[in-house]
């Protein structure tokens, strides 16, 4: 297969999973991307000999197709990944790692299953297997990190025991951060607590429309029986669901994939990106948060407690205070890149507090839809473009942590 070839091939610039597919019509290997365009056309490079294994470029050698399976999120297309690495067992998939150290989610069979990530080479283990422990195994997940991250996020959708003793009266640290849905302090029945993981499974096969009917079904009948805390956890569930919130996942995928940019490079190509959050004017707060080639680098985040007018909604007065407030600071490292959340008008403002400063700086801003949705980046096309990925990271972690702040901050005031 060839570039010219590929062009012809419509991928879309989304998550999702790809498959390289030989002459015969047999899967050849099958990963995951951030950008289903932007992975592919990466086999297809001239540095492919020096960037990919022997056994890739053998590969790309005896592709005739790419298939591939856009998903809504970079977590779903790693579960995704997962389920069909497991049912075709891809020839140059199996070849490019020693299966035995593969990794795997599994849910326990006991009264309250924990769910942790394990290697498959103590998984069958005499003991381990001999016991039977293992209710359910997903997988295998070609990379650990991105999985340990995969885990975490899931765990903040739908809270799971993995290591405190049932019933065992004292909180642990996870059920204090709502991590733990009350296993340790007898909070959660069994058969409630059943339910949970049979929710986590169905999103480990890849199964989310069954589940999102699930939830909806079960959010209906705790409304209507008047249960409304639990209605609401649903509630919550299926939100988090439908906005996945993934930049761990997406700045994992950036970094394995950029080394090459990031070493002809003096220095990180630094962004920083910028966000206010409050509720009708009140508890208004600003943030900064930074990415260096593509990677958050939170030593560097920045929190703002807006002092002129807090209580008056003017996002972009308030842009402007921590953007004056941030270049008071002539020690912090200079951006290479800014990202504004907002249309023309906080562009426009973030463009005159710069200008007026006497000082030359990149801006650009991202343009949300009525889902909080990016639908467009305004600004430089050739920077918009070429950046695109990191401009939308940085943009989602601006907005991450500047919630996170303000509701620390509302819940210390009340």
């Amino acid at each position: 297969m060839t570039i010219d070839e590929l062009k012809q091939i419509n991928l879309p610039d989304a998550p999702g999973v790809y498959q390289f597919i030989d002459n015969k019509k047999k899967i050849l290997y099958i990963g995951k991307a951030t950008s289903l365009r932007d992975r592919v056309r990466s086999y297809f490079g001239n540095d492919l000999m020096h960037t990919r294994g022997k056994h890739i470029i053998d590969m790309v050698t005896l592709a005739f197709d790419v298939r591939h399976i856009s998903t809504d999120s970079v977590l779903e297309a790693l579960v995704l990944e997962a389920s069909l690495i497991k049912r075709h067992q891809p020839y140059f998939n199996t070849k490019e790692k020693d299966n035995k150290s593969w990794n795997y989610v599994v849910i326990t069979n006991e009264e309250f299953p924990r769910v942790f990530v394990i290697r498959e080479r103590t998984m069958l283990s005499g003991a381990a297997n001999s016991e039977g422990i293992y209710r359910h195994v997903f997988g295998p997940f070609p990379q650990g990190t991105n999985l340990s991250e995969a885990l975490k996020i899931v765990r903040r959708i739908f809270p799971f025991r993995d290591t405190c003793t049932p019933r065992q009266g004292k909180p642990c640290f996870n059920r204090q951060i709502r991590l733990c849905p009350g296993v340790c302090t007898g909070e959660i029945s069994p058969i409630a607590y059943r339910e949970r993981t049979k929710e986590i499974k169905l999103f480990f096969e890849g199964k989310k429309t069954m589940l999102m009917k699930r939830l909806s079904r079960s959010m209906h009948m705790h409304a209507k029986k008047q249960e409304f805390e639990l209605a609401q956890e649903y509630k919550r569930m299926i939100f988090a669901l439908q906005h996945i919130q993934d930049v761990s996942l997406i700045s994992e995928d950036v970094r394995m994939h950029s080394q090459k940019t990031s070493s002809v490079r003096s220095k990180p190509f630094r962004i920083e990106a910028y966000d206010v959050a409050h509720i009708s004017g009140k508890y208004t707060v600003g943030v900064m948060v930074v990415l260096e080639d593509g990677i958050p680098k939170k030593s560097a985040y920045r929190k703002f407690k807006i002092r002129i007018d807090p209580d008056q909604v003017n996002d972009n007065l308030h842009l402007e205070e921590i953007l004056l407030r941030r270049f008071a600071h002539t020690e912090w490292i200079t951006p290479d890149l800014i990202v504004i959340d907002g249309g023309t008008a906080q562009k426009r403002r973030a463009e005159i507090v710069v200008r007026n400063i006497k000082k030359s700086y990149s801006i650009v801003s991202v343009v949300k839809d009525s889902r909080h949705k990016p639908k467009a980046i305004l600004g430089n096309k050739e920077i918009a473009e070429s950046y695109k990925r990191w401009i939308l990271i940085a943009n989602a972690e601006s907005h991450r942590f500047a919630v996170l702040y303000h509701r620390t901050l509302r819940e210390k005031l009340h």
